[in-house]
This record gives C-alpha cells, sequence and structure tokens, in this order.
C-alpha cells in the first residue's frame, strides 16, 4: 500500500520513529504529530528522533507539535492524510499510579479523538497501539485475543483496555473502518525508552555498575524486537480486515528476568552483579503472545531472536553514551 500520506501520531517515540521511517523506505509520506512532552520517553530523546528523520528523510516528513487531545490540530491534520498509525500515548505501568487521570485522558480520550476524526473524514485504514498489559494476571498463557481481559493490573492497563473498547465502539457506527488494536508485548532495541530493562541493564553492566531487579527473577516477559514489531504495526495498516480486530504483536518466546540477566552479561562481556528488590505494584507475573492470528491473517511472523536483538541495543548504547 506504499505511495500513500500517513498520519503517525507519536512518530517521534520509541517506536514511531522506527515505524516514521519504515514508511518512508517503502514510498510514504508522514506526517508526525508529537507533544514532544518529557514522561516516560525524553524529550531530549525526541528532539534528537526529530533530528535524525530530518537529516535522514526530512523531505518526506513532516512534523507537528500538539496532543492527540486537540480536536482542530487533529482533524485539520487528518483531513491530509490517507490512514492513521495512532501510537501516541503514555506508556509505563509504574508511573501509571502516580498520574491515573493524565493516563486516561491521552490514551482513552486521545484515541477517541484520532479515530472519531479519522472516521468523519471517511478514512478506512487505522492501526493503534495497544498493550499485552490488557490481559494482567488473570489470562490463560500464552494470551490469545480472544482470552479475557478484564482485570488489569494498572492505570495504564486500564487505559489501553479502555482505549480498545472505545474503538470497537466507534467502528459499530463505521463498519468499513479496518482499525487494528496492536498489542505490543514488551517492545526492546535502539532507542528504547532509556529505564526500560534491556537498555538500562545493558547501560548498567558497561558502566560496571550493578543491575537491579524486581522480584526473585521469575518474572517472565515476551521480549520483541523493535523492527519486528515495526513490520507487524504495517502489516496490520496494509491487511487488516473492515472492523475492530486486536492482534497479539510478540515473540511467542518468554524469558525469565534470570535469563535476561544472563543473556545481557553474555553479549555485553561482562558477569552481572545484581541487587534484588521487591516486585512493584502493578507489574504482571509473565507475557507470553499467541502469535498466531497475526501470523495467519497478517502473513507476519517475528524473525529477530533474543540474542540478536540485544547486539542492536548494546551497539546503540555504545554509539550513543
Amino acid at each position: 500500500m506504499s505511495g500513500m500520506r500517513v498520519l503517525v501520531t507519536g512518530g517521534v517515540g520509541f517506536i514511531g520513529y522506527h515505524v516514521t521511517r519504515a514508511l518512508v523506505a517503502r514510498g510514504d509520506e508522514v506526517v508526525v504529530l508529537d507533544d514532544f512532552s518529557d514522561a516516560p520517553y525524553p524529550t531530549k530523546d525526541k528532539r534528537r528522533n526529530a533530528a535524525d528523520l530530518a537529516a535522514d528523510v526530512g523531505a518526506h516528513v513532516t512534523v507537528y507539535e500538539g496532543c492527540v487531545t486537540d480536536r482542530e490540530l487533529v482533524a485539520d491534520l487528518i483531513a491530509k492524510v490517507d490512514g492513521v498509525i495512532h501510537l501516541a500515548g503514555l506508556a509505563g505501568v509504574r508511573p501509571s499510579f502516580a498520574a491515573p487521570a493524565r493516563y486516561a485522558r491521552v490514551n482513552v480520550d486521545g484515541t477517541a479523538n484520532v479515530l472519531e476524526a479519522a472516521r468523519a473524514r471517511g478514512i478506512t485504514r487505522f492501526a493503534f497501539a495497544s498493550s499485552s498489559s490488557v490481559y494482567g494476571n488473570s489470562t490463560p498463557l500464552p494470551a490469545s485475543e480472544e482470552s479475557p481481559a478484564i482485570a488489569p493490573e494498572s492505570p495504564y492497563a486500564a487505559t489501553k483496555r479502555g482505549a480498545e473498547l472505545i474503538a470497537s465502539a466507534i467502528c459499530r457506527r463505521a463498519p468499513d473502518i479496518a482499525c487494528a488494536a496492536l498489542r505490543f508485548f514488551t517492545v526492546y532495541g535502539p532507542r528504547q525508552r532509556p529505564e526500560m530493562a534491556i537498555t538500562l541493564f545493558t547501560r548498567a553492566l558497561l558502566a560496571g555498575q550493578p543491575i537491579t531487579m524486581f522480584g526473585d527473577g521469575s518474572m517472565r516477559r515476551d521480549f520483541t524486537h523493535v523492527d519486528d514489531i515495526v513490520r507487524g504495526v504495517l502489516a496490520a495498516f496494509d491487511r487488516a480486515p473492515a472492523g475492530f480486530r486486536p492482534y497479539n504483536l510478540g515473540s511467542g518466546a518468554p524469558i525469565d528476568l534470570d535469563g535476561l540477566v544472563r543473556a545481557i552479561g553474555e553479549t555485553v562481556g561482562v558477569t552481572p552483579k545484581v541487587e534484588r528488590v521487591p516486585q512493584p505494584i502493578g507489574d504482571v507475573d509473565a507475557t507470553f503472545a499467541n502469535i498466531t492470528r497475526a501470523r495467519d491473517e497478517l502473513g507476519c511472523s517475528p524473525r529477530i531472536q533474543l540474542r540478536d536483538g540485544l547486539r542492536t541495543v548494546l551497539d546503540w548504547v555504545r554509539a550513543h553514551p
């Protein structure tokens, strides 16, 4: 579906930056909307991403600074495009406990605002960022899209599920919209948020510092490289059927935190020193994606093994101390 003009909200964030570059690489023009807010993804990192986009693909990308809750701005930008990839939002389980109303405003109201503007414009291609957090601890693993997602463990998880429910309801009024809710499973890679485990642990080991691990090391995560996530985002944007449809985008190969730390240590060439602290409220015990639907309906399967992905993070961290 190359040759389109696509609005990417959150387009200078971690995933948004990589999605924007991938769209341009295949021949699309991109309109980016991002508020450049400082938390949880630092403003300085967003400014760097925007500068790198301008230097590398600037002729094909236009960046606007603003929030997805701004109805007039969103409507104006959607009038200029053919489809929408809505990645803007507040991420992070732990910080959501300190600002639940802010998370609800941006993640739920913002999604409703962007999707309703797209519906009013007659846009039929719409993909947006949800999260594996919607499943909580009560969902049988590996989690499939048909599994219950009714007991969120954090305000963040609740807002992501709320955004899905709002989107599903809007699509009942507009059955021609292909609306893909993308449940990302623990995304990592170059330009990741600096407080996330893989980047944080890699920097600590390079600096000769101990790693702070939450819990006893048995917590499992389905770490998914950003390049696999980008392929999933574009596949869903291009191929998802009409109507509301959730998709798990994960590796389908979870690893516990003890195993992750060992793998990072081997990649860096350092024996990790670990300091354990209690597991915070809101963190789920495990994430594990059933990726059958994305494979069968979108033709999308993960390609990057964890140890190969860890090397891309190490290279990025070394180049950006």
